[in-house]
This record gives structure tokens, sequence and C-alpha cells, in this order.
């Protein structure tokens, strides 16, 4: 009987040994260039990943960020295993649930601004009006937040199922800091930006340069555009982890609610971009800006990839696309 209680005490160190080594000692993260990604900026600047790693029980925990400028590289990097959470568009988590067979799911939902197609094209007023030489930039073809919401506004002005695919010969890929510079470039042939913020502001203080087209008038309303996700074996092998990202995010959040200057302040003192604090805190506190975990508006996208043909089955609800980390909290 002694012997067995030591086996039994044995076997249980092991396992818990075993468990703790489970979770990773480097975070591997990736984020966008974009006040989006603002959050996980002042995760950055502030260590807040790490301090509340410290307090779950992984103390030596290292957060790497990577900045990465379309979906599409981020989908590549989680799939090859490069990354352990990469942040992108509602869209491209929704294609890799798809493809995975719900192994890729969303750990959190980052952020959403309302995002807008900007053109210095005088020609050009509504969607209609673009012709086949009229180029429009934006983070990833067809696939990419702004691709979908094109494509659901084409179907909406021209009533038709398959309108989605008119403008996609239009469509050419670039990292907004990128775009922008082309959409500001007279000799450029990219003349239309889908963007965000705050580069469509910036691009709109350019006389001449105008929007066609709103993210809410295409959606019917405001959500979230981002959001961060990982594999099954991730989430479930680093418990730990998950949840001092989760908590390290809401402390984020918590610092650009209760004082958004200082979190103005701190995250252009982290970007090269033309803004002021001013601008950035009007675009922080706007009408239809999001900074919550829990989705907001995202089954509007999954609905319509689903009957588009982007995924399959088509979810029934948030939680089928997102961990159970957030299942506490209002979602859709």
């Amino acid at each position: 009987m002694a012997y067995r209680r030591v086996f039994i005490v044995a076997l249980a160190l092991s396992l818990a040994i075993v468990a703790a080594r489970a979770e990773v000692s480097e975070l591997k993260i990736s984020r966008q260039p974009g006040l989006l990604f603002a959050p996980l900026l002042l995760m950055e600047h502030h260590k807040l990943i790490e301090k509340h790693a410290k307090d779950a029980g992984v103390p030596d925990l290292k957060a790497s960020w990577l900045t990465l400028m379309s979906g599409g590289a981020n989908n590549d990097a989680l799939l090859s295993g490069n990354l352990h959470i990469v942040t992108s568009g509602v869209t491209n988590m929704l294609l890799l649930w798809g493809k995975t067979n719900g192994d890729v799911k969303a750990i959190i939902g980052v952020s959403g601004l309302p995002f807008k197609l900007v053109t210095r094209n005088p020609s050009i007023k509504t969607i209609k009006d673009y012709t086949p030489s009229d180029r429009i930039a934006l983070p990833t073809v067809r696939q990419s937040i702004q691709a979908i919401t094109l494509g659901i506004a084409l179907q909406k002005a021209y009533g038709d199922d398959k309108a989605n695919e008119k403008l996609l010969p239009n469509q050419v890929q670039m990292g907004h800091p990128d775009a922008l510079l082309a959409l500001l470039n007279p000799r450029h042939e990219v003349a239309s930006h889908f963007a965000s913020s705050p580069f469509q502001e910036i691009a709109l203080k350019t006389p001449g340069v105008h929007v066609v087209l709103e993210s809410r008038d295409a959606l019917g309303g405001d959500g979230h555009v981002a959001c961060a996700y990982g594999t099954t074996r991730f989430y479930n092998e680093n418990p730990k982890t998950v949840r001092a990202f989760l908590a390290a995010y809401d402390e984020a959040v918590a610092l650009i609610k209760s004082n958004p200057k200082a979190a103005a302040e701190t995250y252009l003192s982290l970007v090269k971009e033309r803004a002021t604090v001013d601008e950035v805190v009007q675009l922080f506190t706007q009408p239809g800006a999001i900074f919550q975990a829990a989705p907001v508006r995202t089954m509007v996208y999954a609905e319509y990839m689903a009957k588009a043909g982007f995924i399959k089955p088509t979810p029934k609800s948030w939680k089928d696309y997102f961990f159970p980390l957030l299942h506490d909290r209002d979602g859709s």
C-alpha cells in the first residue's frame, strides 16, 4: 500500500510538471498597423501580458510581437506554427475556422472602428462608378474584411447575389501605410483605398480625396473589425497564458476608456502616423468605436460568407467560432 501511495504521488507530480511545461515560455503574437490594434501596442508597451502571466503562475513568460501587413500573411504564420496568436480581420479568422473545420477559433475580439473606401478620382461617387481600369487597394484581395464588406455592398447596390465579384479584378493587395502613399501620389495607378483609422482620416485631409462607401452603410451598423485567434491545441495546452492574454487586453482597453488622451499619447509615441493626440482621442471615442473582447456583429460576416460559399458550415452563433473563454459574455 505504501508503494502504491508513493507511486500515485509520483505520478501526480509528474503530471503536474508536464502540465506546467505545456505553457509556452515565449508567446508569439502578430499585429497590423493602425488604430484598430492600439490595445495590442499598449499591451506590449506596458508589458501587460507578462504582468498577468506572472499573476497566473507563468512568471517567466515572454511576449514577442511581430507586425504583419495582411490577413493572408497572418493566416500562413498561424498555420505554419510560427505564431501562437494572430490578430487580423474577422473575415480572415472565419476563413481559417472553415478551412480547418473549426480547429482555429477566435480568442478575443480586438476592436471595431468605422472604415471607409476613399478615392482621389473625382469621377467616382459610388461603387457603381468604378471602371475596369480603376484600382482599389486593400489588405488582402477577396478575403480581407474590406473586400468582404465591398462584396456585401455590391450585392446591395445591384440586388444580385453574384454582384460581389464585380470589382474583384480591381482589387490590389497593399498594406495600409503603402496604400495611403499610393492614394496620395497623383501618378500612382491606385487611386482608391478601402482603409482603416487613422489612414482614412489622414487621406481625407488632402483636397480632392472623398468617401465612396462607409462600412456601416454596407453592414447596417457597426461591429468588430479585428480579432485575435489561434489553434485549438494552443488554446488547450496554454490555459493560463490565454487567460493572461485576455486580462492584459482588458487592462489595455480600460486604459483607453479611462484616459483616452494618455492612451493616444502612448500610441503616437510608438507609431509613425500623421495624426495629433486630439485626433486620435476623437477616433477612440467616436460613435461606433468598439474596444471590448466579446464580439459585436460578427455574425453578419459569418452568415454572408457562408451564403457566398467562403465557409462551411453556416455558424449557428458566434460561440461556434469563438473559444469558450468568452462564452459567459454577451456577444453577437
